[in-house]
């Protein structure tokens, strides 16, 4: 169960499936593959499949990252303990 105090950064359009999609695919990966490197896989093809190529996942406990993206193709949130990172730019 993800702890409601741990930090989360939206910038993705409020009506569409997009956080849905995200949260969802994000909790299945961490149930079902043990590696950060398959979860972050996981997500990221399925983000590539349904809102086209050239997103990008980190997956991990502790990691830092500064980095551009698209306008509104940007989210960062805990699913359990496991920080993700997910964005689109290219």
């Amino acid at each position: 169960m993800a702890d409601e105090n741990l930090e989360q950064i939206i910038d993705m359009p409020e009506q569409s499936d997009m956080i849905n999609d995200a949260r969802t695919q994000a909790r299945y990966a961490v149930e079902h593959f043990k590696v950060e490197s398959q979860i972050s896989n996981y997500i990221k093809k399925f983000f590539d499949e349904k809102y086209g190529p050239n997103w990008h996942c980190v997956v991990g406990k502790h990691f830092n990252s500064y980095s551009s993206y698209e306008s509104k193709r940007y989210m960062f949130f805990y699913e359990g303990q496991m920080a993700i990172l997910l964005y689109k730019m290219g």
